[in-house]
C-alpha cells in the first residue's frame, strides 16, 4: 500500500509539472499571437503554434507543411524569434521564384568570374545567416542537383561558393516550409529521401482554414477593422448573413 501511494503521488507531481509547463507554453504563445497581431482561435492553430514553441529552443531543422496562404511564414517567424538565435538574422529565400542558376548563387554564393555577370566575390545567404535561420520556402520546388549540395551544407555544415574552391564553415539554422507532400515527391523520385528526412527532423503541419472554421469569425473581424481604418470608414460589425457565407465558403486562398 505504501509503495502504491509512492507512485500515486509521483504520477500526480509529474501531472502537475506537465500542467505547469503547458500552461507556461501556451502564455508564451498567446503573448507572441497577440504581439504579431495575429488571430488565434481554433485550437488546431494553437496546437501548431504549441509545437512551434516547443522546437523553437532546440536548434534542429524543422519542416512546416501546409497549404499556401495557412500562415506558414509565421510560423516560421515564431520559431526564430523564440529560439536562441532571435538576435541573429530571418534571411529567406523562395525557391520556386528562382532558376536553378540563380537560386544555387544566392544559397551558397560565389566567386568572381564563375559566370558571366559575377564580377565580384558574393556571400551566399548560408554566409549572411550566420548564428540566424535560414528559411526555405517552396523547398520541394529546389532541383535534383541543388538539393545534393544543400544535403551536404547540411552535413559538413559547410559549403563552397559557385565557382570556388576552399570550403567555408557556416551556422545557421535551417527551417523549410512546401506546399506538397514531400512523401509523395520522395516516392515519384523527385525530391531526395535522405534530404526528406534530414529537413524532416521535427515536421509542423498547419491545417487549411476549411478544416479550422472556428478562426475565420475573428479573421473576418480582424480584416474588417484594419480595412475600417485604412479605408477610414465606420464599419463595426457584420451581418450574421454575411459571417454564415464566410463560414460556408471552401476558402481555396486560406488566410491570405
Amino acid at each position: 500500500v505504501h509503495r502504491q501511494r509512492q507512485e500515486l503521488v509521483k504520477r500526480e507531481r509529474l501531472l502537475a509539472d506537465r500542467a505547469r509547463e503547458l500552461d507556461t507554453l501556451r502564455e508564451r504563445v498567446n503573448r507572441h499571437a497577440r504581439s504579431k497581431r495575429f488571430v488565434l482561435a481554433s485550437a488546431a492553430m494553437r496546437d501548431v503554434l504549441e509545437l512551434a514553441a516547443r522546437v523553437a529552443p532546440l536548434d534542429t531543422t524543422v519542416l512546416v507543411n501546409g497549404e499556401s496562404g495557412t500562415g506558414k511564414e509565421f510560423v516560421v517567424r515564431m520559431i526564430h524569434e523564440q529560439s536562441a538565435r532571435a538576435k541573429g538574422p530571418l534571411v529567406s529565400v523562395n525557391c520556386a521564384a528562382l532558376t536553378e542558376t540563380l537560386l544555387e548563387s544566392e544559397l551558397f554564393g560565389h566567386v568572381r568570374g564563375a559566370f558571366t555577370g559575377a564580377v565580384r566575390d558574393k556571400a551566399g545567404l548560408f554566409e549572411v545567416a550566420t548564428d540566424g535561420t535560414l528559411f526555405l520556402d517552396e523547398v520541394g520546388e529546389m532541383a535534383p542537383s541543388l538539393q545534393a549540395k544543400l544535403l551536404r551544407a547540411l552535413q559538413e555544415r559547410e559549403i563552397r561558393r559557385v565557382g570556388g574552391e576552399r570550403t567555408i564553415k557556416v551556422n545557421a539554422r535551417l527551417v523549410a516550409a512546401t506546399n506538397k507532400d514531400l512523401r509523395d515527391a520522395v516516392e515519384a523520385g523527385a525530391f531526395r529521401e535522405d534530404l526528406y528526412f534530414r529537413l524532416g527532423a521535427f515536421i509542423i503541419t498547419v491545417p487549411p482554414l476549411r478544416e479550422r472554421r472556428e478562426d475565420i469569425p475573428a479573421l473576418a473581424q480582424e480584416f474588417m477593422r484594419r480595412a475600417a481604418t485604412r479605408f477610414k470608414k465606420d464599419v463595426r460589425a457584420i451581418s450574421p448573413e454575411a459571417m454564415t457565407t464566410l463560414l460556408n465558403y471552401p476558402w481555396p486562398g486560406n488566410v491570405r
